[in-house]
């Protein structure tokens, strides 16, 4: 198979080069004297993209996702690194139970799916797991899903990690604060009859934890960034030359509590927050105080999801939509250039993970096409993920995934499929 991308807009060292380019037996050329199988034009060629936190299910939850479903849903979102979430089981908080997950990403992943380890022995949050076994084996630590409530185990955890040369993600929520809450503590829930969950329950564990950083000399990275106060502490940190990093996703910078309705697919943890949140991370994202974007892809079965705001479980679907969303409002809009996307989608987390590489010309490549001028409307009965539950269902986006290569192997074709 050999595909012509005429007049395609090339990224190349942070910015795009507009030319002919040819893809041939997974190499990529800038030009061919042979038979083209398809012609594309005014196409993007961007770096495949990198996922720091999402959510495979498996093993332990395979009816939720596997390794196959959601390699494959990233792909089709132009996703060629996904770093896998611990909250499995069993939980990868020793050499044996990662071997289990390992087994299943050699045999079943479309992309490059790199395994966290746990922080805690089955993110108890009780005794630190077997860092130092797992170190050379694992993409960072955390104990996602759960906040560590016990500051002197949190700075145990970062003396360790600091000393193995990793990240420390951290989910950060005080769960002394969110007496039942499940969507935030503000108007909607002030008028629906709902419990709120208090911004604190987010900020006062960064606090705690970015004194902590600075104290061990941690690489600290925030998880899934909601509120506005979060945002803050961060920059002023980042001032102080502690050692962190954040991301947040691309439903907390496009949408907030205002926007809520009574169902699951609108429910997640952290949950959408004030429309001034929603602005300090639009302002945190332009001065680059958040570092990146990432899913929190998070899929759960359709019984799951179909219990309103209050009965069903947290999480939502964002592998396939992420680019589409990001691309269509906050790139058209002229709230960020393309270049900014690309650098939180691809750049930043390949300096602080060490994962991904630019397309080179005359190299097997690993890369993602965007045709962006093609207009759609989400429909997740269309999905490649299990989980369905997104609260983009029905919205118009730009930003069309035509094919997504992974060292000159092509994981996903639209025209193929």
């Amino acid at each position: 198979m050999t595909y012509f991308f005429k007049d395609a807009y090339f990224y190349q060292h942070g910015q795009f080069v507009r030319g002919d380019y040819f893809l041939s037996d997974g190499i990529l050329f800038s030009s061919f004297e042979g038979a083209v199988s398809i012609t594309f034009e005014n196409v993007y060629i961007f770096p495949g993209f990198a996922d720091v936190h999402v959510h495979l299910r498996e093993p332990g939850f395979s009816y939720k996702e596997t390794i196959a479903s959601g390699s494959a849903a990233g792909a089709r979102g132009g996703y060629v690194h996904l770093c896998a979430m611990p909250n499995l089981d069993p939980v990868p908080d020793c050499l044996s139970h990662l071997k289990e997950q390992q087994i299943l990403i050699g045999r079943d992943a479309l992309v490059q799916v790199h395994p966290y380890g746990a922080l805690t022995v089955g993110e108890k949050g009780e005794k630190i797991a077997a860092l130092e076994e797992l170190a050379k084996d694992v993409i960072a630590f955390s104990d996602d899903g759960k906040g560590v409530q016990n500051p002197a185990l949190m700075k145990e955890a970062m003396q360790r990690i600091a000393a193995l040369d990793k990240v420390l993600c951290a989910h950060c929520e005080d769960e002394s604060l969110i007496q039942g809450g499940y969507i935030h503590d503000g108007e909607y829930a002030d008028c629906h009859g709902h419990i709120g969950i208090p911004s604190a329950s987010e900020w006062r564990p960064i606090e705690r934890d970015l004194a902590l950083a600075r104290e061990t000399g941690c690489a600290y990275h925030v998880c899934h960034v909601s509120a506005k106060e979060s945002v803050q502490l961060i920059r002023e940190a980042k001032k102080q030359g502690v050692n962190v990093t954040c991301e947040t996703a691309p439903h907390y910078l496009t949408l907030c509590d205002a926007d809520l309705k009574e169902e699951g697919r609108f429910k997640m943890n952290p949950p959408l927050r004030s429309a001034a949140d929603k602005q300090a991370l639009i302002d945190g994202i332009n001065d680059g105080t958040i570092d990146m974007i990432a899913t929190d892809h998070a899929p759960h079965a359709a019984e799951e999801k179909a219990k309103g705001l209050k009965g069903s479980l947290m999480g939502i679907t964002g592998l396939e939509t992420a680019f589409a969303v990001c691309y269509t409002e906050l790139v058209k809009t002229g709230i960020i250039t393309l270049e900014k996307l690309i650098e939180l989608l691809y750049e930043n987390p390949k300096k602080r993970f060490g994962i991904g590489k630019e397309p080179v010309i005359g190299e097997k490549a690993t890369l993602t096409v965007f045709d962006l001028s093609k207009n759609y409307t989400i429909d997740p009965t269309l999905f490649l993920s299990k989980g369905k539950a997104t609260p983009f269902s029905g919205k118009e986006v730009f930003g069309e995934c035509l094919l997504t290569v992974m060292e000159g192997k092509a994981v996903y074709e639209k025209y193929s499929l």
